[in-house]
């Protein structure tokens, strides 16, 4: 797990607003992974890194990039919404994840009858 990943993780884990995620959490047959996930809201958080590299590696270069493009269209067609920060909102910014968290979680109270 990246300091990212790390540092958000506990954010997430002692904030009121949001249920504590699950980290690494697999879905669908191709058991890819979300780094964080919220199953019964079927929402999931991903941080991209590597994204000021100035040479392309991992997921940041073209096959990660074709794979992830593969992962969240699945994970779309599975009624999964996938929220995609980089590593910088991560560290300044957040209370601002924690808020779409919080936000999208109220728009899909009502439609999955969450309480």
């Amino acid at each position: 797990m990246s300091r990212a990943e790390e540092h958000l993780f506990n954010i997430l884990s002692f904030s009121a607003r949001v249920p504590k995620p699950i980290r690494e959490y697999r879905f669908c047959a191709r058991r890819w992974r979300f780094d964080f996930a919220w199953p019964s809201y079927q929402i999931a958080v991903e941080v991209e890194g590597g994204t000021w590299s100035k040479r392309p590696m991992g997921h940041s270069s073209r096959s990660g990039i074709a794979r992830d493009c593969e992962k969240y269209n699945a994970a779309t067609m599975l009624g999964w919404s996938v929220l995609r920060y980089t590593t910088d909102v991560v560290l300044r910014h957040p209370v601002q994840i924690i808020e779409d968290i919080s936000g999208l979680m109220a728009l899909t109270d009502g439609d999955r009858g969450h309480g």
